[in-house]
């Protein structure tokens, strides 16, 4: 890891960022320029928010670029997926209080999303920003993330199978949805009129 550790307690946002998530990458498109592209807008809108401290999780080397000086860029071993791979991002997460881990996917999605995560989790252990077309965009969780929680951001319900596996009908809040670029089907999905994904925007008018 490097960088500052937040102080114990406060609120992180972390955002994931895997090699998979260069397969959205539009014909013509260098799928590693896409990559870094989608990865440090959904990074800017982490780093832009109040109150939180933005964290970079991931296994792709280079990564580190994309961060402001002096953000905490924790690695992950590379290859792991569906529920180990959240499992090892918010493992990695060793500081204490609430924490949201967004898919590097999601250069668009509005930060108030993030901050109804954080109020669910007023009421919840775990709460669930719902995918378009199945899994999750984000998963938000008091730390230490919890042993059940073991449902993947490419799940098909994983809303249903953290409340399947909870230990309470409570335990699990879920926000609005949102939409991820996991093909390069789903770019139609961007929003032109929201402001920020600046690189994602730059790169697929190039």
């Amino acid at each position: 890891m490097t960088g500052a550790a937040p102080a114990e307690g406060r609120r992180l946002v972390a955002v994931l960022v895997t090699d998979a998530m260069a397969a959205a990458a539009p014909p013509g498109a260098d799928p590693g320029a896409f990559l870094a592209a989608v990865a440090e807008d959904t990074y800017e809108l982490a780093a832009g928010l109040d109150f939180v401290t933005p964290v970079l999780v991931t296994g792709v080397p280079g990564m580190e670029e994309i961060v402001w000086p002096g953000t905490p860029v924790v690695e992950i071993p590379p290859g792991l997926s569906g529920g180990a791979l959240v499992a090892a991002a918010f493992a990695a997460l060793p500081y204490g209080g609430q924490a949201v881990l967004i898919s590097g996917d999601a250069p668009d999605l509005p930060p108030l999303l993030v901050g109804k995560l954080f109020r669910a989790l007023s009421r919840a252990q775990v709460a669930v920003c719902p995918a378009a077309g199945g899994g999750a965009v984000a998963l938000a969780a008091h730390l230490p993330y919890p042993e059940w929680a073991r449902a993947g951001f490419d799940d098909p319900d994983p809303v249903a199978a953290l409340r399947a596996a909870a230990p309470g009908r409570r335990t699990v809040a879920t926000g609005p949805g949102w939409h991820r670029l996991r093909t390069p089907g789903d770019l139609h999905r961007l929003d032109p009129g929201l402001e920020g994904w600046e690189n994602t925007r730059a790169l697929l008018s190039a």
